[in-house]
């Protein structure tokens, strides 16, 4: 069977696979943000967090929406970043922030203008990966196998 989007079968396959690697992508993610909170002060720690932060959010976007294209994805990984940014700029983020950790670390509490700029950065980073990883396995696809006689 040819891999089309016509075949439902190859194309049920693609999605599992994104899936899988947007849910091991996320995980690594996380990982690497709790590290770097750990490991890291100042500016590194923050701008660094922001960028994994998109990142993480573009690593769920493409796991509840494997057939989502890249370029797609990474407008709307950095458009949730700002939302969340600006919506700080509401008592709202700092509210849920005093009663909930978890809330701190999804909404933080106050409004900081770079912290745009460095969701632009997570996103181009998110937009590289996958634009590489699908150049290589095209690439990969459209190698013939070597007979050797």
């Amino acid at each position: 069977m040819a891999f089309t989007a016509r075949n439902p079968d190859v194309s049920r396959k693609v999605a599992v696979r994104r899936r899988l690697a947007a849910g091991a992508a996320a995980l690594v993610v996380t990982g690497a943000g709790l590290a770097l909170r750990a490991g890291a002060t100042g500016d590194a720690a923050k701008y660094g967090g922001d960028a994994l932060y998109t990142l993480l959010v573009l690593a769920l976007v493409v796991l509840a929406a494997p057939r989502t294209a890249a370029l797609r994805a990474c407008a709307v990984a950095p458009a949730v970043s700002w939302g969340v940014e600006f919506l700080q700029l509401t008592e709202l983020p700092a509210d849920l922030s005093r009663r909930s950790t978890v809330a701190r670390w999804v909404l933080g509490s106050t409004f900081n203008a770079p912290d745009l700029f460095w969701y632009a950065v997570g996103a181009a980073a998110g937009w590289l990966v996958l634009t590489v990883r699908k150049r290589r396995r095209h690439a990969l696809s459209l190698a013939e196998p070597i007979e050797f006689r």
